[in-house]
């Protein structure tokens, strides 16, 4: 019922005859219609967070009923008109009404596995070792042992279909594919609207060639991963980081971010301060605990290095406090890393980033963490790059499912708020996203210690030693902009509490316009129209129409199972069907499978600039263990005897052993 449309649909009254007990009368109404009950709002004890409000009182509804007399059903009463926002096209599919596991689906979901599937391993007719080595087949037959051709043809007939895809590639002299960098159209639009800050990171090395895997992420404006674009590079030196910046900024029409998050790279640091020398940078804070319990074995000094890392006092604090860790811990010219974390202070002690926008980034492990649980499970070190492409294409897909489902939550519900909660903080429930409401600081946590003309000076309930002032400037008698000493809206684009409890103070009843940051609302992608199914593949005809039996096919055997009659009749249709068509194998186009490589379709990409794959890189850092154990095991040692205490021979072989 009312699939196509942009919202849920509730049954919610039924009469029924007295003498039959069928149903005579039913009222379906909007998903949102009523309100929630008192006894779930009015809790005195909460254990768990409230979910967020759906129920808005919308008066939509259906009722329909049966004449008693023609026994025919007749619309009693309809009203189309709702009192909130509907759900886009696109999303209508993640309503609650509009989702449904058919029977078949349910079957196949509980017997999923071969075995189960066709009834036993006897049945099955092979092993999973045979599957095995007809999937490494075919990966070899699909790329035709040109792994860097097969990716860049893919990327040439995608933007045949898609004029706003990107990606660009460089080779060396032999030929051989030395850099390359891709973004669809979806992450170019994404990067429009959340490009604020972005956070690369080229610690991956997933595949055959030992090449930096660097993809650009940031986050949405429900707190999530969204992903700009990746790049692959050969050497992780300044000359390829600024290659693989500048045609990330020319996917991006020359959009520079605000801030940007790295690890440690040097070679990052200088093609940052090269291509982006307006941007704010900050290092991982995550990688340098990391290295802090790696090269500080000092307890005493470690737990004084780890405070520079947190501690937000001012900047003429932090070289003072500097000073004195040096000369109590006596930092001289063996401590080489301390020396070089000094001289690069700028990018990652606390101090120096307040205020900075961050959007409360401080490590790349935090917005990477949906990515890696990803990318760290499925792409490996003997992959090939179509195969890494692969991956990381369903990665961005699952992504943007996720994204998906919280628009549609966030688009069908408010976040909840307690029922003495003042007007401003259910303003803000409505103009915010759930996910940016969810971290916002309550106002009632603070006391008002004075006020100096329009600044009013505020303090924590617990700790009134720490006062914070916030600074109002106004306009017509009109609220123009206002801010706060501990800097939360510049630095997080979102309001701190103190704020908040000032615009209570001034019994504000609407968040004004300067404390809204667009990109945490819902429509941070109003002027973005989202794109969300990927086009990454090309699939011939043959490949289409088996997709579209398969499903109509497996619903039907269903139905048919369930009668013994339907079911040979079926039976006997689909054994004429096999029957002329024994040659199954020769049906197929182009001998595919699965999707089909653009090279396949249109052999002519395959010989046009023809693209070598990589040279192995040789990865930074010591040798493997083994190489190590192998040449301790080539390097000659010198036995001692511990009868003679001669060199040569051991004990065993000593020559004045052997003559006593």
């Amino acid at each position: 019922l009312c699939s196509d449309k942009g919202f849920t649909v509730r049954k919610c009254y039924v009469e029924r005859e007295k003498a039959t007990k069928e149903i005579c009368l039913r009222k379906y109404v909007c998903g949102r219609q009523g309100f929630r009950a008192a006894k779930h709002i009015n809790k005195a004890i909460n254990k768990r967070k409230a979910r967020n409000i759906t129920r808005c009182g919308c008066l939509a509804k259906l009722v329909i009923a049966l004449d008693k007399e023609t026994r025919l059903w007749f619309v009693k009463d309809f009203v189309d008109e709702h009192n909130h926002p509907l759900a886009p096209p696109d999303l209508s599919c993640l309503l609650r009404s509009h989702r449904k596991i058919s029977d078949e689906q349910k079957l196949i979901s509980l017997r999923w596995k071969l075995q189960g599937h066709h009834g036993g391993y006897d049945k099955v007719g092979f092993v999973s070792r045979d599957i095995y080595n007809f999937c490494y087949q075919y990966k070899l037959k699909a790329i035709a042992g040109l792994d860097a051709n097969t990716v860049i043809c893919h990327m040439k007939k995608r933007q045949e279909r898609d004029p706003e895809f990107f990606f660009k590639y460089v080779v060396d002299e032999e030929g051989h594919l030395k850099h390359l960098f891709w973004s669809d159209t979806q992450s170019r639009l994404d990067y429009g609207a959340f490009g604020d800050v972005v956070v690369f990171d080229s610690t991956y090395r997933t595949n055959r060639y030992n090449l930096p895997f660097v993809p650009f992420v940031g986050l949405n404006h429900h707190r999530s991963t969204v992903v700009f674009g990746c790049g692959i590079i050969t050497h992780e030196t300044s000359e390829a980081y600024e290659w693989l910046l500048q045609t990330f900024l020319a996917a991006m029409a020359q959009k520079h971010p605000i801030s940007v998050i790295t690890d440690g790279d040097l070679a990052m640091q200088k093609a940052i301060r090269t291509i982006l020398p307006n941007c704010n940078h900050r290092l991982c804070i995550w990688h340098i605990e990391r290295n802090i319990i790696r090269n500080l074995h000092n307890s005493k000094i470690r737990e004084e290095f780890t405070v520079f890392l947190y501690d937000q006092c001012s900047i003429e604090e932090i070289e003072k406090k500097w000073g004195e860790f040096m000369e109590r811990n006596k930092i001289s010219s063996k401590h080489a890393w301390v020396l070089q974390m000094y001289q690069m202070r700028n990018l990652w002690c606390a101090a120096y980033q307040v205020g900075r926008c961050f959007l409360g980034l401080r490590s790349n492990q935090r917005i990477y963490e949906s990515l890696n649980s990803k990318l760290h499970k499925c792409l490996k070190r003997k992959m090939s790059l179509f195969d890494m492409l692969q991956h990381y294409e369903q990665c961005v897909s699952d992504l943007r499912r996720n994204e998906a489902k919280l628009d549609s939550d966030a688009s069908q519900s408010i976040p909840f708020t307690e029922p003495d909660a003042d007007s401003i903080e259910k303003d803000a429930a409505h103009i915010f996203t759930p996910k940016t409401v969810s971290v916002i600081m309550l106002s009632s946590k603070y006391l008002m210690m004075g006020v100096k003309r329009t600044t009013y000076i505020i303090a924590s309930k617990n700790k009134r030693d720490y006062k914070f002032y916030v600074d109002c400037d106004f306009k017509d008698a009109i609220l123009d902009t206002i801010g706060c000493t501990c800097r939360k809206l510049q630095r997080d684009g979102i309001p701190c509490g103190h704020i908040f409890f000032v615009l209570k103070i001034m019994h504000a009843e609407r968040i004004p316009k300067c404390c809204v940051n667009s990109r945490w609302t819902m429509t941070a992608k109003s002027a973005f129209p989202p794109i969300r199914k990927s086009s990454m593949y090309d699939s011939c005809q043959s490949l289409l129409k088996y997709r579209e039996l398969r499903n109509l096919s497996h619903e039907a055997a269903f139905k048919a199972s369930q009668s013994n009659e339907t079911y040979e009749h079926m039976k006997h249709v689909l054994n004429q069907i096999v029957g002329s068509y024994d040659d199954c194998s020769a049906q197929i186009e182009h001998g595919r499978y699965g999707p089909v490589l653009s090279q396949a379709l249109h052999p002519e990409l395959a010989n046009d600039e023809k693209v070598q794959d990589p040279v192995k890189v040789k990865p930074r850092g010591a040798p493997k263990k083994g190489k190590r154990m192998e040449a301790f095991q080539k390097k000659k040692r010198e036995v001692t005897c511990s009868q003679c205490k001669q060199k040569g021979h051991n004990r065993r072989t000593c020559p004045k052993l052997k003559e006593l």
